[in-house]
């Protein structure tokens, strides 16, 4: 549930605006409320308006617009520096924050017409250096699907399916525990899901994919006594509702353990880069593909899976035509 009560109201105002006119999705407006409320709590305390000493615990209600209308970029650029000093944030932290701080006061004047000038205009967000995604190998991958398919307990179907969809589709967590079942069409072979920023999108399934689906709806998913607005949902808990997000994550960390893998390197997000990964090297997938079926806005995101892998460049050092000169 989002903590809205101690904001002031022109935050409330700006939350209000992300989710009825950007269409903003309720997580993208968690993050946004986090980052805002701990933006305005640091001007508190470099503004020395406050005699909290616990940061936490820095009442932000009475946050006025004549405050608001102090703040310049370089007690943004100080907010950052807090940030990697002081918390030692990383860079990706550190550009979720300025982004969220960057959509705040572009609404405060072009939208509210709070401020006449805007703080954050020329805010520049961090570099991040490209780090290669962490993914299964195939076999890994094989290892794990055996695991998930030879587990003894009375979840099994459903845990199978849920591990079956993550490393053949690539889809996100949240796109998962959302899957409804008539947004299945079965003689298609295909569903809808409700991906970042509420898009839809269209993901085909495969043979692995309607086998392990038809199976849990067939014979393990409750079909009694199902919460009222769970009735729809693919997958449920054992309380007979929704599967919730963390219980997914459980759900994957005990198969990874169970097929030794290590769960410090590997979780959910990974089996959607492992996903990602295999589609690009095994299945002569086109980048313009990849970027519609894992459901991204930028094709520079997609990039990431375009990496080859260590054979990859064993080969083509080794069937270099002066290799044998």
């Amino acid at each position: 549930m989002l903590q809205r009560e101690n904001n002031p109201d022109f935050l409330n105002s700006f939350l209000d605006y992300s989710i009825t006119i950007l269409n903003k999705s309720p997580n993208s407006i968690k993050e946004y409320n986090y980052d805002l409320c701990m933006f305005l709590k640091y001007i508190m305390l470099h503004f020395k308006l406050t005699n909290e000493k616990d940061f936490k615990n820095i009442n932000i209600s009475k946050f006025s617009v004549d405050t608001l209308k102090k703040i310049t970029l370089d007690d943004i650029h100080s907010f950052v520096s807090y940030l990697a000093v002081d918390l030692r944030a990383k860079p990706a932290t550190r550009a979720r924050k300025i982004s969220s701080i960057r959509i705040f006061f572009k609404y405060l004047t072009s939208k509210a017409h709070i401020l006449d000038e805007n703080p954050a205009q020329d805010l520049e967000t961090p570099k991040l250096g490209k780090r290669m995604p962490k993914y299964l190998t195939l076999e890994e991958s094989h290892k794990l699907l055996d695991t998930a398919d030879n587990e003894d307990n009375r979840n099994h179907e459903r845990d199978f399916a849920i591990t079956t969809l993550f490393l053949n589709c690539g889809m996100r967590l949240s796109e998962l525990v959302g899957i409804n079942i008539p947004d299945i069409e079965f003689d298609e072979c295909k569903m809808t899901v409700i991906g970042k920023g509420n898009k839809e999108r269209t993901i085909y399934l495969n043979k692995a994919c309607m086998n392990a689906i038809s199976e849990y709806i067939n014979t393990a998913r409750p079909k009694e006594n199902i919460k009222y607005d769970s009735k729809n949902a693919l997958f449920l808990s054992e309380r007979r509702e929704r599967i919730s997000r963390r219980t997914v994550q459980q759900i994957v960390e005990k198969e990874l353990r169970a097929s030794g893998l290590d769960t410090k390197k590997y979780s959910v997000h990974k089996l959607r880069h492992t996903a990602a990964t295999l589609m690009y090297q095994y299945g002569n997938v086109d980048i313009r593909a990849l970027q519609e079926l894992l459901g991204h806005e930028s094709i520079s995101t997609t990039e990431i899976y375009t990496h080859v892998s260590n054979d990859q460049v064993r080969n083509a050092v080794e069937n270099n035509p002066l290799a044998t000169y």
